[in-house]
């Protein structure tokens, strides 16, 4: 008998072909019904594409490779997050304060991650290229990832620790966290070219390393292992994103001459919105952390400034430009985050971690940081404050602000060109009045009125009653405003209010065998 053939063994395929195989083959061109009703967003931005095959994925990455990256990814970080909760590692942290900077990162980022993962499920419904469905499915997946490392990671701060037991509730209610949230969700409610434009290239590309970095690098240098390690674990994943964010850009621009305004307006756009957004992190940086890692306007002329300019040089080719109004972002890093922390101060009844006043050394280190502004303008008012404090008189804002239509920040940031008048621009719409903090949140606002006076202002909504818990009676005698929207808020003990003389003071104080601080 003759032997049976046997057949030749499978062609391994290279990474090019099977990346093919598991991308572009997967779509079909469909026949039930027209493409225009598949795919119904694609059109009505009024950019043009031509060619879906066109648009590169760096990586290659396939979706079997991916899960083997993140598996073992998620195998080390979860055993370092174990470790640190064996061994206490929140009394490893350098000092209690520090806390507070772990509270505004799961309360203002964490759920915002969330929030770019079901924007990016719905960039794959809409998308009509399979390249592009394929990197949007992956980014939702780290997006959700990500959200949920996070919030396992500061689970265990949670334990010992106020302000962190109910972020998700705090998120859709506190006053500041609608800053966030309203980025996310202006993206989110965009069409799915301006929402790509505005998450992975204008936040992920632009200006993602002012985040991560300056959180990152300050656990690092006040100890707190377990969230360097979350962060670490999603580096990998921001550097796709990073690519997804610049390769969008010139995939867009490529396409069409006439996508270039359309594109370049939305960087304008979206590049303040994430300025004002950052507004956050500045005072992070320079006021919250106690071992600090560089200054605020240091952050942004490296990361912003310099590199940012290289990205814009590069881009010139295609027609654009650095974006509307990035002057005013160099001249405002000089006061931003003085800005910020006096605000925060003046209201911090109102958020659901502790403020203080800035030590006499984070005073001198300010002075070191910014010569031209701090002594000049910020260091005779935290004085004052700290004077006040000592005869038993803290200084409370007790009305609440102006908050900007826009970006729903109070009207607290000075004119680009005089840090002692507020910025104030208004706009007019069928007969109403609407208030921004400067001219780049005027100028969205002025081109999409409909969307922006549809905002939800939490000021007016207090005012108007909606933030009491259901069933108040705001008309019975002696009646509380502020304690009913803590309530509302879910704000418990030692939540608010000054650092010094709160639980987590006393308990760190304890913990560390210290004795009770006797200043700011």
């Amino acid at each position: 008998m003759s032997a049976i053939p046997q057949a030749a063994p499978p062609k391994k395929l290279s990474l090019k072909d099977k990346y093919a195989q598991m991308t572009r083959d997967l779509g079909w061109t469909p026949t039930y019904q027209p493409q225009d009703k598949v795919y119904p967003q694609t059109a009505f931005e009024g950019i043009k594409v031509h060619d879906w095959d066109k648009w590169e994925d760096p990586f290659r990455l396939t979706m079997d490779a991916y899960w083997k990256y993140q598996a073992e990814k998620e195998r080390k970080l979860y055993a370092i997050i174990d470790a640190f909760q064996q061994n206490n590692g929140h009394l490893n942290v350098s000092d209690g304060r520090y806390v507070n900077t772990i509270k505004l990162f799961l309360t203002g980022i964490s759920p915002e991650e969330y929030s770019a993962h079901r924007l990016y499920a719905m960039l794959g419904r809409n998308f009509a290229g399979v390249g592009a469905q394929i990197a949007a499915q992956m980014q939702s997946i780290d997006e959700l990832r990500h959200a949920q490392t996070q919030i396992h990671t500061i689970s265990q701060y949670n334990r010992y620790f106020n302000g962190m037991h109910d972020f998700r509730h705090m998120h859709d209610r506190v006053w500041y966290l609608s800053v966030p949230k309203s980025y996310f969700e202006d993206a989110m409610t965009a069409g799915p070219f301006e929402a790509i434009v505005a998450i992975s290239f204008s936040f992920e590309y632009v200006l993602t390393n002012l985040i991560f970095m300056p959180f990152m690098s300050a656990a690092a240098y006040n100890g707190d292992m377990a969230t360097v390690t979350f962060g670490f674990s999603a580096q990998s994943d921001e550097a796709r994103h990073m690519t997804l964010g610049i390769e969008c850009i010139k995939f867009l621009l490529e396409q069409d001459p006439g996508n270039v305004p359309i594109v370049q307006r939305w960087i304008d756009k979206w590049f303040w919105r994430g300025f004002r957004l950052l507004t956050l992190v500045s005072m992070m940086m320079d006021f919250m952390l106690p071992k600090k890692v560089m200054s605020w306007k240091e952050a942004w002329d490296i990361y912003f400034v310099q590199n940012g300019g290289a990205l814009f040089n590069d881009l010139a080719r295609y027609g654009i430009t650095m974006p509307k109004y990035w002057e005013q972002t160099v001249a405002a890093a000089d006061r931003l985050s003085c800005e910020a922390w006096n605000t925060f101060y003046n209201y911090s009844a109102a958020a659901n971690f502790n403020c203080w006043c800035p030590t006499p050394e984070n005073m001198d280190w300010m002075s070191e940081k910014y010569p031209e502004t701090f002594d000049k303008h910020y260091r005779a008012r935290f004085e004052h404050y700290a004077k006040l404090e000592k005869e038993g008189k803290r200084f409370y804002s007790t009305t609440l602000p102006m908050l900007c239509q826009c970006c729903q920040i109070p009207l607290v940031f000075t004119e680009p060109d005089d840090p002692t008048q507020i910025s104030y621009r208004q706009s007019t719409y069928k007969g109403q009045t609407y208030h921004c903090c400067s001219d780049g949140c005027k100028d969205i606002f002025d081109h999409e009125p409909e969307k922006y006076i549809q905002s939800w202002l939490p000021v007016h909504q207090i005012y108007q009653g909606n933030c009491f818990p259901e069933g108040t009676d705001p008309t019975v005698e002696g009646f509380d405003p502020l304690a009913a929207v803590l309530q509302y808020y879910h704000f418990g003990p030692g939540d608010n209010m000054d650092y010094q003389g709160s639980p987590d003071e006393a308990n760190w104080l304890k913990w560390k065998g210290l004795a009770p601080r006797t200043e700011g």
